[in-house]
């Protein structure tokens, strides 16, 4: 037997023992049904739409450059009917993400050469061709807005690998007229209006660091939600760690927001840095997360809309530029006159593997760093937006809810990767990697549901009360002790999630669907109210008493 160690750093007054209440309407999620493409580690099943007529899902098969048409009337024998060939309508292209609306499908497809204009292109539910549009470089992510009269792409414009060519990220706006469906009906909201404003944005936080790029290159729209209205859009800028603000009246950005950072030397913030320690060791460090989300959505309460947020994190990373460094490597130097220990913290067992970004935290350009910054959060976060003011404000965050939670369900596969089965191999590198978020308005409740895309499965919390959310499960379909490789280890790398309505559900209960890239699976969800209070574990509460040392260090040893 091995012994592992359990370090978690709390103030030296805390309860050690504790507890809360799931609310008495808490919901589970049970794996009711699974499409298997056979494709392992290809990208096989990435994003899920769904048409409730037909109960078919559309998925995105990158690996087979096709969109699967799963027939899901029976949601617990889902079963593929067809696939819609891409290349048949763009040679060379490859579909990023998929929506469903009013009966048209919208495809998000990127030229054989990423930094060439994109497409969207449209079928109606049997796969029938319906038209394409020209939309901007690399589209990333689609959504139809609310009212269905119009489709959003989010143009990333990644730059190729050397950095010599980078185009301007943006988001084409489509008007759905399928009668005189044309180029014409594309309208394209940019940044360049924000190009003289450079170090105003970077001086109000906004990451703009590309080589040689104007604020319209390297603003890289990721993922788009829209107002109940259908009048306004926030479009998360992930590399950018910003929210950039589109007016879909007169169709051009008004703002970029910086998001901030979150402190982890704060308590409650702490986060397993080290990969090479053997050990869970969630504790507080001088390193500060940048949120920088990938999926985000929007919901309304009591009149107010809230921007949800699931704080991946993303580095660019390419042959002609990097931001990429482990904090002990000898290119990355603390200022001493800020880290006095900085010897101490470069060891391999503290900071010394996590990967930080060397484009932020040099605050006087001298080649030291007086701020650590790493990439993304770890969490999820909830922004409520002031229509007067035009400002976000953070109301809450996971904090290290995350993994406290995935070191008491899964002590053994802790940050594990999501192509092997392994332990803390994700800690130095952006931990369980919060992917994707969706709202559902159960009732009168509404949830969160976010997807984990390393060590995988999916965060439940109750978010009716968006400064006061409450935990509510983690379930992982995925069995550690199968091969990774096999189809027996289930879901792996949740890359995509989808909710169904009770209304729209083929069986009438509410259905959550993610799909999974590492593992090409779309697993169904059903979900199923608890009628009975359940007491939950208390993300962050170690069982039992011990004693705590003058640090405020506790120290649990597991034999396993």
């Amino acid at each position: 037997m091995t012994i592992q160690k359990f370090i978690g750093l709390i103030a030296p007054s805390a309860i050690l023992l504790g507890t809360f209440m799931a609310p008495a309407e808490a919901v589970s999620l049970k794996p009711i049904g699974t499409y298997n493409t056979g494709l392992f580690d290809v990208s096989a099943a990435e994003i899920p739409t769904y048409d409730p007529v037909s109960q078919r899902l559309f998925v995105v098969n990158a690996g087979a450059k096709t969109i699967d048409v799963i027939g899901i009337s029976d949601p617990t024998n889902p079963s593929l009917l067809f696939n819609i060939d891409i290349n048949t309508y763009f040679s060379g292209g490859n579909a990023n993400s998929v929506a469903f609306k009013n009966g048209i499908l919208a495809a998000a497809v990127e030229a054989p050469v990423t930094q060439d204009l994109g497409k969207a292109l449209f079928f109606n539910a049997d796969g029938g061709f319906l038209g394409d549009v020209t939309v901007g470089a690399l589209p990333d992510m689609l959504t139809f807005t609310p009212n269905g009269n119009r489709l959003l792409v989010a143009n990333e414009g990644e730059p190729n690998s050397d950095y010599t060519i980078d185009p301007e990220g943006s988001v084409s706006i489509i008007d759905l007229d399928f009668l005189n469906l044309s180029n014409s009906n594309v309208i394209t909201a940019g940044f360049t209006q924000f190009n003289s404003q450079i170090d105003q944005l970077r001086d109000a936080g906004v990451r703009i660091f590309g080589p040689n790029a104007t604020v319209a290159q390297d603003l890289e729209p990721e993922y788009i939600t829209v107002s109940e209205d259908s009048t306004k859009a926030w479009v998360a800028l992930q590399e950018n760690n910003a929210i950039g603000v589109l007016d879909l009246i007169n169709n051009e950005f008004t703002d970029i927001i910086p998001l901030g950072y979150k402190d982890h030397s704060l308590p409650g913030n702490g986060f397993d840095a080290s990969d090479r320690d053997n050990a869970i060791n969630i504790a507080n460090w001088p390193v500060l997360g940048m949120y920088q989300p990938d999926g985000i959505d929007s919901y309304t309460v009591n009149g107010k809309t809230y921007i949800v947020t699931a704080n991946e994190g993303d580095a660019r990373d390419y042959d002609g530029f990097s931001e990429e460094v482990r904090l002990g490597n000898n290119s990355y130097q603390l200022d001493p006159n800020v880290f006095p220990n900085a010897d101490e913290l470069k060891l391999p067992e503290n900071l010394g593997r996590l990967t930080v970004t060397n484009a932020t935290g040099d605050l006087n350009s001298d080649g030291l760093f007086e701020e650590i910054y790493a990439f993304g959060a770890r969490s999820f976060a909830i922004w409520e937006w002031d229509e007067a003011a035009g400002t976000l404000k953070r109301v809450y965050d996971s904090a290290d809810d995350f993994e406290q939670i995935i070191a008491q369900r899964l002590p053994d596969f802790f940050n594990s990767n999501h192509v092997e089965n392994s332990f803390d191999t994700r800690s130095d590198d952006k931990g369980p990697e919060p992917e994707d978020v969706k709202i559902a308005q159960i009732g009168d409740r509404f949830y969160a549901f976010i997807g984990l895309e390393r060590v995988g499965g999916i965060m439940t919390y109750d978010v009716t009360d968006p400064v006061n959310p409450v935990f509510v499960n983690y379930v992982n379909n995925r069995d550690f002790t199968a091969d990774s490789t096999t189809p027996a280890a289930g879901d792996l790398g949740a890359e995509g999630l989808l909710f169904i309505s009770a209304a729209d559900s083929p069986n009438g209960q509410p259905l959550l669907v993610v799909a999974n890239e590492v593992s090409g699976t779309t697993t169904l969800f059903s979900i199923e109210a608890e009628t009975e209070t359940q007491s939950v574990p208390e993300p962050g509460a170690i069982l039992g008493l011990m004693a705590i040392s003058s640090m405020g260090m506790l120290k649990f040893k597991r034999k396993r």
